[in-house]
């Protein structure tokens, strides 16, 4: 069973990625079908409480230690081809946080590239070996003066191998987006991978948004465009992000803006800014993705703010199990 005993209180377990023995492919974290009925078994269903019934707990200060809830970002097909069926199955209601942009036929090269390197090399190592090659540049005096900051990431993040870790700083404060992407793109193209035909089998449509919503799960922003670094854009930028991501979802599920209450920051990325535009769009809950506290100055929970609330990444549950 799963007790939670490293960290005694209320939190999300996340999720991301599923593959199964035809379109998804098996990738990094990655969970099958079977091995999410044991997990949800692991971490006993009477721990696992319904999207609304945790928000409303949550806003009375009624939660328990014990009391969980599933989380699932980035609107990835997967998660509807695979984990939803179980959840209906076990009539767990969840609550899933989308980026929009893919609903304007404009998705994050994120799923693209994640996708590229796990079906194209024989592994991940593989790649990044490939793409420091093609990067051509001396990375050792980075890593060097990015030593503090990779073990804290490593603790933070456990279920990241090193040159996982490694891999994102390149990406996401070495590199510019622009210089990233354009690098991956020269690899892309070597390798003749046509990736927007695979768009439909990577990203929700709408119309995935409408049965979830219809079925009784919780939809919450997640941003626009899913930048990496959140706190690293200034206020109307973050703002930009949020306010276009509750227009789209609100659109597409017809409901008033006002109703949407929830959110998960991309990427665990926060500062001050974010707090403050998504307390002003009048969202009550928001989660980050680890399970590190900031002891001087958290609730009684534990958690910072109801807009810093907890999760699990379930590759660490996945570890407990096996």
């Amino acid at each position: 069973m799963y007790l939670n005993n490293n960290n005694n209180f209320f939190h999300g377990i996340m999720f991301h990625h599923f593959h199964d023995d035809g379109v998804h492919s098996k990738g990094q974290g990655s969970i099958d079908k079977d091995d999410f009925y044991k997990m949800i078994n692991f971490i006993g269903k009477n721990n696992i409480l319904d999207a609304d019934i945790f928000f409303e707990k949550l806003k009375n200060n009624k939660l328990k230690n014990n009391e969980v809830c599933l989380t699932f970002d980035d609107a990835i097909k997967c998660q509807i081809d695979i984990a939803l069926p179980v959840l209906e199955e076990l009539k767990i209601k969840s609550f899933f946080f989308v980026y929009t942009s893919i609903f304007e036929g404009k998705p994050d090269n994120l799923e693209i590239f994640r996708y590229f390197r796990i079906n194209y090399f024989n592994s991940v190592d593989e790649f990044y070996d490939i793409f420091y090659k093609v990067l051509d540049k001396d990375l050792k005096p980075f890593f060097d003066k990015n030593y503090d900051k990779i073990k804290e990431y490593k603790i933070n993040y456990p279920h990241y191998s090193i040159e996982d870790i490694k891999f994102r700083l390149v990406r996401d404060i070495f590199l510019t987006k622009i210089q990233y992407e354009e690098t991956i793109f020269s690899i892309i193209k070597e390798k003749k991978f046509n990736y927007k035909d695979f768009y439909k089998k990577l990203f929700f449509q709408k119309d995935d948004l409408q049965t979830l919503n219809n079925l009784g799960h919780l939809i919450g922003l997640h941003s626009h465009y899913h930048p990496t670094l959140m706190e690293k854009l200034n206020y109307y930028e973050q703002k930009y992000e949020y306010e276009q991501c509750m227009s789209s979802i609100s659109s597409i599920l017809k409901k008033n803006k006002n109703e949407i209450k929830i959110m998960s920051h991309p990427n665990g990325s926060y500062n001050n800014d974010t707090l403050e535009i998504l307390k002003e769009l009048g969202i009550e809950l928001g989660f980050r993705d680890n399970m590190i506290i900031d002891l001087k100055n958290n609730m009684k929970n534990h958690n910072n703010s109801f807009l810093e609330i907890a999760r699990q990444n379930h590759a660490q549950i996945y570890k407990k199990m096996n």
